[in-house]
């Protein structure tokens, strides 16, 4: 297939980027490569919500090098996670300044595994980015699994009791997982429960004017449970009011943030985006962290936003952002631009028409520097 340019980059401004794994993935069905930058694909019906997710993995480096380390392991069944290790190693690898990379084994594949992604519409890049986690998860859990029968069957100790039910973390929990816990206190007796709840990403709601950071502290506000929401304390053996707030509880190594851009409207019977302008800084802190957090000053550097542009969920476009080697790079189809850190503020939102056509950041990826 011809290579098909239809922008060309400034090859001296990435000079001191050339490095054999940091290559990146655009929006559509066949990448272009050139050193260090743009991997775009073409059009294969709609495909930029799943790759301008993958473009922001690839530089979420401990995601990269572990997709990188899968591949190097001995051949397995073919399953979406040897797919994205396929590319994964396909883009390190390349040594071409120019070629073509088809990631149509990892399209295909995703399409067969899931009737959601069947078809050439627009999909939701939050739903696709969950389902990508949780799916290589299992898929890691089931391998792990499998070992440890083998390995059971090999020295005939089949007959022995699973140490422990539960399925084991892996490298995709490692990095991703955090842990909010669920505070409850009865205002009758002042009795505190709390109970624990593992995230892959946070889902925050968002305001007009207002930042990430006042959208996480909304998500820990404190609610007062009363009236017919009044709370069951078993010390009480009653239902009392209460006051509920959720806190983070362990941090994660990557803090995936997905911005609630989309709410359904009664009056018009459909979704419509929320276009508001909410900043992401460049570094952030946490402050919503519970008093036995591990980690409270854990400081968290931005590495990649996925974009949505548009005014719904069904239509539309996504693009992506992101940072390699002090750069910050545009991807947008078969586009890649170098922008300034301050040309980030263009993808805050709008400051009014909540349905105006708009390019609002959706998916925040922030990298811990420990």
């Amino acid at each position: 297939m011809p290579l098909l340019w239809k922008k060309t980059l400034d090859q001296s401004s990435f000079r001191s980027m050339n490095t054999t794994s940091d290559w990146s993935i655009g929006a559509h069905t066949y990448m272009y490569v050139i050193p260090v930058t743009p991997l775009v694909l073409w059009q294969f019906g709609n495909t930029c919500y799943c790759n301008s997710v993958l473009q922001a993995l690839y530089f979420c480096r401990p995601f990269r090098e572990n997709v990188l380390a899968y591949k190097a392991q001995q051949k397995k069944k073919e399953n979406l996670l040897t797919c994205l290790a396929d590319l994964f190693h396909s883009i390190a690898t390349q040594k071409k300044k120019v070629g073509v990379i088809p990631p149509k084994k990892f399209i295909s594949r995703l399409r067969k595994e899931n009737d959601l992604f069947d078809n050439y519409m627009q999909q939701d890049a939050h739903e696709f980015l969950n389902y990508l986690l949780n799916t290589i998860a299992d898929i890691l859990q089931e391998e792990k699994k499998q070992e440890k029968q083998n390995g059971k069957l090999k020295n005939g100790n089949m007959n022995e009791p699973a140490e422990n039910s539960k399925p084991e973390l892996t490298w995709v929990h490692e990095i991703f997982q955090g842990t909010l816990t669920n505070e409850t206190r009865c205002l009758n007796c002042e009795t505190v429960s709390s109970k624990d709840e593992d995230f892959l990403d946070l889902s925050v709601d968002v305001e007009q004017n207002t930042s990430i950071t006042h959208c996480l502290r909304d998500f820990s506000n404190t609610e007062t449970l009363c009236s017919e929401q009044k709370y069951y304390c078993e010390t009480c053996c009653s239902k009392q009011e209460a006051q509920k707030r959720m806190r983070v509880k362990k941090l994660p190594m990557i803090l995936a943030l997905h911005l609630k851009r989309f709410k359904y409207m009664e009056q018009l019977h459909r979704y419509t985006k929320l276009s508001y302008r909410v900043v992401f800084p460049l570094e952030l802190r946490l402050f919503n962290t519970s008093s036995d957090a591990v980690n409270l000053d854990r400081m968290y550097d931005l590495v990649a936003v996925v974009v949505h542009c548009g005014s719904g969920p069904n239509r539309g476009h996504y693009i992506t952002i992101v940072k390699s080697h002090g750069f910050w790079l545009l991807f947008d189809d078969d586009i890649v631009e170098k922008i300034d850190a301050q040309a980030i503020e263009e993808f805050y939102g709008l400051t009014s028409d909540i349905s105006k056509n708009s390019e609002s950041g959706y998916i925040l990826f922030y990298q811990s520097r420990e």
